[in-house]
């Protein structure tokens, strides 16, 4: 008889959501983390970072509110505050992820730094568990590029930003994706210089090129210096300094802030022994989240592909009947929804435009809808950014991008859609005005004239019946 039905290994936002729901179906669960629950997520990703972006976009609000007629003297940010209201933050949500709660719910909790010593055995603290199935929820670290003089000098990740008492003079931060996106304009609006040196010649390079440019420029309007294209090449310090090489010029800064991506937290838990396949990206799943060893399954970060909390929370609901039940259920990726956090939001479902076009070809549907189009932008000065949703030319949702005020909101009634197989057209219903949600029925409009402006048949129609009517006077 087995002692468990699941250990899990990795108190993450994916192995918490398991840990919860099987010990509610009174499956006997143990929890495995050596450091603290909650993952990166509470301590270090959303939580902290949205605060902080928060806070930042109160000041920025505040030093621009003269756009407004209205004048704020004295205006001061202090740093130390502002870290507070995010530890204030995490302090409220982190008893939700607490030890106490998951022992309340009937896991075991276990601290400690384990590894695997045969495909059905995890030893932990002296321990070793013989589960009927177990699930690897280990997450991911900031990778650390090779960079002579990186790690003499020192630097930090998003992993100790929210532990600083005082903001850097100057930022040199090495990333052009999400987390450097949004990191680097808080810190920005908060009072520190910033540089970002980014690798590729587009920031959020996964992202829809037109979108990308919108937040490019009103980063260049807010004074943040991009150097893209390029990698640093030396980092020293001189005369107590931080000074980073990169494209023959020799960058000053306070502080280096990388984040260049993530790596897989696999290192220490000996997965060959239990016969686990794992690459750099991650460890190997199948379309049921089971690995090369059928007994254990595996999600959020630490597999690759999408490094979202919400993702990670619904890989877990396929584990969770995979492996207490049967493994009959399937991910599903086709309707996955993100939000990069910058100003503007940018907000994204399903392909962008050139996706798109590499599987369909030109037999697409391009909508594309400014959103100073908008009255309700209009109203509150926020008309930067638009709404683009790819479809085929029946009008079926393969995509969209949404950038600019609360995009990350607005994305779901596109998502309800794809979800339930709707047609573009759907999305035209009444939408109250004014409001910001006003976008999506404005975007899908352009369907119907899209299809109109291209029907000479039937626009010819309607001109011979609308002059008939008026040869015989009504």
């Amino acid at each position: 008889m087995k002692e468990y039905d699941l250990v899990i290994i990795g108190g993450g936002s994916g192995g918490l959501v398991v840990a919860s729901a099987a010990a509610q179906l009174k499956a006997k669960v143990a929890l495995i983390e050596k450091h603290r629950l909650g993952g990166d997520c509470l301590w270090y990703g959303c939580v902290p970072s949205k605060s902080l972006i928060h806070g930042s976009r109160i000041a920025y609000q505040v030093r621009n509110s003269s756009d407004f007629g209205v004048y704020s003297n004295n205006f001061e940010v202090k740093f130390n505050e502002v870290i507070n209201h995010v530890n204030n933050v995490i302090s409220t949500i982190e008893p939700h992820d607490s030890p106490d709660r998951f022992r309340g719910l009937g896991v075991e909790v276990i601290f400690g730094d384990g590894k695997f010593i045969d495909e059905n055995t995890f030893e932990v603290n002296g321990r070793q568990l013989k589960p009927r199935n177990f699930v690897i929820s280990t997450g991911s670290s900031p990778k650390i590029p090779e960079i002579e003089g990186l790690k003499e000098v020192g630097f930090i990740t998003n992993e100790q930003v929210f532990s600083l008492t005082e903001l850097p003079k100057s930022i040199v931060i090495m990333g052009g994706g999400a987390i450097a996106c949004e990191l680097g304009q808080a810190l920005k609006r908060l009072g520190s210089e910033i540089t970002i040196i980014a690798s590729r010649n587009q920031l959020l390079p996964k992202e829809d090129p037109e979108a990308s440019e919108i937040i490019e420029n009103q980063f260049k309007e807010e004074g943040i210096r991009l150097i893209k294209s390029a990698k640093a090449e030396k980092v020293e310090l001189i005369e107590g300094k931080k000074v980073v090489s990169v494209q023959g010029e020799k960058l000053i800064a306070e502080e280096i802030l990388v984040c260049i991506g993530r790596t897989p937290n696999i290192k220490s838990l000996d997965l060959e022994k239990a016969n686990v396949e794992y690459n750099q990206q991650g460890i190997k799943v199948n379309n049921k989240l089971q690995t090369t060893n059928k007994k254990i399954y595996s999600c959020g970060d630490v597999i690759g592909g999408y490094q979202f909390t919400h993702v990670a929370g619904y890989e877990a609901t396929i584990i969770l009947q995979n492996a207490l039940f049967f493994p009959t259920k399937k991910v599903d990726y086709r309707v996955i929804p993100y939000a990069i956090f910058t100003f503007p939001e940018l907000a994204r479902v399903g392909l962008i435009e050139h996706q798109a076009k590499s599987f369909y070809g030109e037999n697409i549907a391009i909508l594309k809808q400014d959103i100073k189009g908008v009255d309700r932008n209009q109203t509150e000065g926020k008309v930067k950014g638009f709404a683009k949703i790819i479809t085929t030319l029946k009008g079926d949702i393969l995509g969209a991008t949404i950038v600019g005020e609360s995009s990350g909101e607005l994305i779901h009634e596109i998502v309800l859609a794809m979800k339930n197989n709707l047609k573009v057209t759907n999305l035209t219903s009444i939408h109250i005005y004014p409001t910001l949600s006003e976008i999506n029925s404005k975007t899908a409009l352009l369907f119907t004239k899209q299809k109109y402006a291209k029907n000479q048949t039937l626009q010819n129609l309607l001109n011979n019946f609308f002059a008939f009517r008026r040869w015989l006077g009504f």
